[in-house]
């Protein structure tokens, strides 16, 4: 991007905006240019803005354009996150290209723009070329599964010598985990471009250089927290952010910042190790590791509050059985000069780094004097199948992270279609840790008219939801509504329990098709949802946020319960508890603020474009009784509503008549 020491001249923001609509064939909406406006002004104020654009807003225009403006007139990157990998390639692939080509002729140069993953999405040269490292080979015992991981390392191998950008989701159809770790390395294990033989055509190096020459440098909330947080930096400079889906940002952070310890994960830890440590400086972090997975074994599942004596003197075990194998290994510069040998000492040091620095960090969580100074939870997942058991280790909140390594350096400009909920945005501002009176709430709106385009039915005479599946009650319910809609229903459920048991119960009762998420992958099924009016597609809620059917295949949208967090989700029930230890309401601030997110969410798959009409059905009766409802009431779209189940199907006959 090239780069300038003043401001120069630009059309106003405005005029951007209006050339880009008209330019791509659009209508321009007064909550689009309200936003473009806001984002400028936050922007050249230096002041952090959360923004609300309702679906059909036009939002991604309306933060594209002044970031882009930004951009031309300054020099500096504007850095856009979204909250996945597809997410980014919708803007790069389809969004950008297109808004480019029609700015070109107003600003001094076609915007350019790029995208930026993670170093594990990209092919590693150096490791392709070295040969593929045994470290999971142990772990493969499943003959069908060597044979199909075999297929797909022999497909990446062939790719490898096509591909021109290495980007994993470039390879179609896609590969497993196992198979691409093989070709693939953390940022931590990479020897760096200038000590690595394939440095000069590094896929992921290219990539970050085609970042820095960019206007427009779009990539994930994962990433994004990385660079934020560790030493090194991963994007290029830029001073300002936009985090699209922002209230995803919270969950996409803290999953960057849990760590875990296993059995599996020590045992990788002491393959890397053994081959340059002495065998029995090794075998005392191995039968450390065995110690810990026959402990784990046999403890119950759940959140861990008071740390157990044999759980302390273990995770010391493996803490300084690790920090020996690291001592052993000597310098970490040495053998520098022979890559292979330099890139097993880091994937040595990377793995056992991990290993002594999580057990560590785990005894660290305990002794805090009351609830209210805990800072970190524990607990213990179970483990299935080949997934041994784990324990884990979270934040109990990232507000302060974010606070420091976030909103202290740049201007951020937080959007999504779901942000104040309860009818403010205070909530998920303190989630983020927004610092105070340094940022601004904006609702731009929705195009749509809600209440003369949906319903919003509450089934306040069904009892409330048990434990024990879908209430007889409840199945009737959703028989009656479907035949009243003729098909042409999404229906989201809490669990996935829920949601087959509701196929296959009603699969019997129904004329119409009925698909269930898990029948065929995500995008198949909505394909065939979408082709046909009459069919219906249920699932849960993995598919809240994913499915995008506008026009006459989606006139009803049905949501089984208020998808609160399991009580027995042991990060979401700790960090309730320790609100409620410093005196604020754990249950509002996290289990309601959870639930109001996602029925929200689950709510706007409805109304997609602006022909659509349709209902949504809550069935859970205490969004019409409970107390809170009000507050979830408030963060729903303002359909018109109603508890009579009588207008709600004679109003779904009408419109699919």
């Amino acid at each position: 991007m090239p780069s300038t020491d003043s401001k120069i001249a630009l059309p106003p923001v405005d005029e951007l905006l209006t050339a880009a609509v008209t330019g791509l064939g659009g209508a321009e909406r007064p909550g689009q240019v309200t936003m473009a406006r806001a984002v400028q002004e936050a922007v050249e104020s230096d002041r952090h803005l959360a923004v609300q654009a309702g679906t059909g807003t036009g939002k991604s225009l309306a933060y594209l354009v002044p970031a882009i403006r930004h951009a031309m007139e300054t020099g500096d990157a504007i850095v856009v996150s979204t909250a996945t990998i597809a997410l980014q390639r919708q803007l790069v692939d389809r969004d950008l290209p297109r808004l480019a080509d029609t700015l070109e002729k107003h600003l001094p140069h076609k915007p350019e723009f790029a995208i930026l993953k993670g170093r594990r999405n990209y092919l590693c040269r150096h490791k392709t070329g070295a040969g593929m490292p045994d470290d999971e080979d142990d772990q493969l015992f499943d003959p069908r599964e060597v044979s199909a991981t075999g297929r797909m390392v022999q497909r990446i191998q062939e790719w490898a010598n096509e591909t021109e950008t290495g980007d994993r989701d470039e390879l179609v159809p896609g590969v497993s985990d196992l198979a691409w770790r093989q070709f693939s390395v953390h940022a931590k294990e990479c020897l760096g471009a200038q000590r690595c033989p394939s440095g000069a055509e590094c896929f992921a190096e290219l990539a970050r250089q085609r970042a820095g020459e960019a206007d427009v440098v779009v990539t994930n909330h994962a990433l994004l927290a990385i660079d934020a947080m560790e030493d090194f930096p991963v994007l290029p400079e830029h001073d300002v952010v936009v985090v699209d889906e922002a209230h995803e940002l919270v969950d996409r952070v803290t999953s960057v910042v849990t760590d875990e310890l296993s059995e599996a994960g020590v045992a990788l830890a002491v393959r890397r190790a053994g081959r340059l440590v002495e065998q029995g400086v090794a075998d005392r972090l191995k039968e450390a590791g065995e110690d810990l997975g026959a402990l784990l074994a046999a403890a119950p599942p759940g959140r861990v509050d008071d740390l157990p004596q044999s759980l302390g003197f273990t995770l010391a075990l493996v803490r300084d059985a690790a920090f020996a194998c690291i001592t052993a290994l000597g310098p970490r510069n040495k053998d520098k000069d022979d890559p292979d040998s330099a890139g097993a000492r880091k994937a040595a040091f990377m793995a056992l780094d991990e290993t002594h620095d999580t057990a560590q960090r785990m005894l660290d969580a305990f002794g805090a004097e009351s609830e209210a100074d805990r800072a970190e939870v524990v607990w213990l997942d179970a483990g299935h199948g080949r997934v041994p058991p784990t324990l884990r280790v979270a934040p109990l909140s990232v507000g302060g992270m974010l606070r420091d390594k976030l909103f202290g350096d740049r201007t951020v400009i937080l959007t999504s279609a779901t942000l104040a909920l309860g009818g403010s945005f205070d909530g998920m501002a303190r989630q983020w840790g927004l610092p105070d009176d340094d940022w601004t709430g904006l609702d731009v709106g929705s195009p749509f008219n809600h209440p003369r385009s949906g319903i919003l039915y509450v089934a306040k005479h069904l009892p409330q939801p048990g434990r024990d599946g879908l209430p007889e009650a409840y199945l009737d319910e959703i028989t009656e509504l479907i035949e009243a809609a003729g098909g042409r229903t999404l229906g989201l459920f809490s669990s996935m329990r829920a949601a087959k048991a509701a196929t296959e119960a009603l699969r019997d009762r129904l004329d119409v098709p009925l698909l269930c998420q898990g029948d065929d992958s995500t995008s198949l099924l909505v394909k065939q949802f979408a082709a046909d009016p009459a069919t219906c597609l249920f699932g849960t809620l993995s598919l809240w946020q994913g499915v995008d059917v506008p026009g006459p295949s989606l006139t009803l949208v049905i949501i089984d319960r208020i998808p609160f967090p399991r009580p027995d989700d042991p990060l979401a029930s700790a960090r309730q508890r320790h609100i409620a230890a410093k005196g604020g309401n754990g249950f509002m601030s996290v289990a309601a603020t959870h639930a109001a997110l996602l029925l929200a969410q689950g709510a706007g798959r409805l109304l997609r474009s602006m022909t659509d009409r349709g209902v949504v059905a809550v069935l859970d009766p205490r969004l019409a009784t409970a107390r809170y409802g009000g507050f979830l009431l408030g963060s729903l779209p303002p359909f018109w509503r109603t508890t009579d189940p009588a207008k709600v199907r004679e109003a779904l006959r009408r419109l699919t008549a």
